[in-house]
């Protein structure tokens, strides 16, 4: 998500998403080269059933299978999900204390007929108020039916020129008080560098990481994370990512 989106952002050479600036890494031409990926497991833990419980895989096991999933915005007004390899999909809802994302309504519909995992994202600006952009996004996501294992995500990228110290209690608020009000443990997206600055003491949160010079599945855990559960390995054509989880412990990690 690294936004190319909006305005500024603190650049990561490992991405820093969603406005994405531009990012070097490897680049996949084909969503196809993450379903049949896989990665070892000596290098990989992951969430499993249960907020932001992390699991170790068993040493035994050689390789897990890595699903693929996308995230989009208004960025890619006509995504086509029916044609899409996916298995989770992740859009945009909201971004600060206003904006409304004009396909999120869409989106949220498609997934639902497509009947994969799906998720939706705030981007958030660390010189609002926290509750206040929390309280825009469950607004935005509550007008949408809602099911059992919809996920919810804080897109954490920017910093509006806030200290390391602002921005990581901005983004405690914000978790904590989604967690209060829809018993959701939410998601942390982040670019790989910005997580390691910005995310100390969120590893109860379960990790999006945005790292474009990785090959899917193939990054380690940023700041005290000890595990992630979806890797975005790059932005073009659009956003692309993989995880470890089956689509069933995705959705552990959402609505109940």
């Amino acid at each position: 998500m690294l936004e190319h989106r909006f305005t500024a952002v603190t650049p990561s050479s490992s991405a820093s998403p969603k406005h994405r600036v531009s990012l070097s890494g490897k680049r996949f031409s084909s969503p196809a080269v993450s379903l049949a990926m896989v990665v070892p497991t000596a290098a990989l833990s992951v969430f499993l059933a249960g907020p932001a419980q992390a699991t170790q895989l068993a040493p035994g096991d050689e390789d897990v299978t890595l699903i693929y999933g996308e995230d989009i915005s208004n960025h890619e007004p006509n995504h086509d999900w029916a044609a899409s390899p996916a298995k989770f999909g992740i859009i945009k809802a909201t971004e600060g204390l206003t904006f409304r994302d004009s396909t999120f309504a869409r989106n949220w519909k498609e997934l639902d007929k497509k009947g994969i995992v799906r998720g939706a994202y705030h981007f958030g600006h660390p010189s609002n108020d926290p509750v206040a952009e929390a309280e825009h996004f469950l607004s935005m996501v509550n007008q949408q039916p809602g099911k059992p294992g919809d996920l919810l995500v804080l897109d954490l990228e920017t910093t509006d020129g806030m200290s390391v110290s602002h921005v990581n209690a901005w983004a405690k608020t914000w978790l904590a008080h989604v967690k209060a009000k829809t018993g959701v443990t939410p998601m942390v997206y982040s670019g790989w560098n910005f997580a390691n600055t910005y995310g100390r003491g969120l590893a109860e949160y379960p990790l999006w990481v945005a790292h474009y010079s990785k090959a899917p599945g193939k990054v380690t855990p940023p700041a005290d994370w000890k595990s992630w559960a979806i890797h975005q390995y790059t932005e073009y054509p659009i956003d692309k990512n993989v995880s470890a989880l089956s689509p069933d412990q995705l959705r552990a990690l959402g609505r109940r």
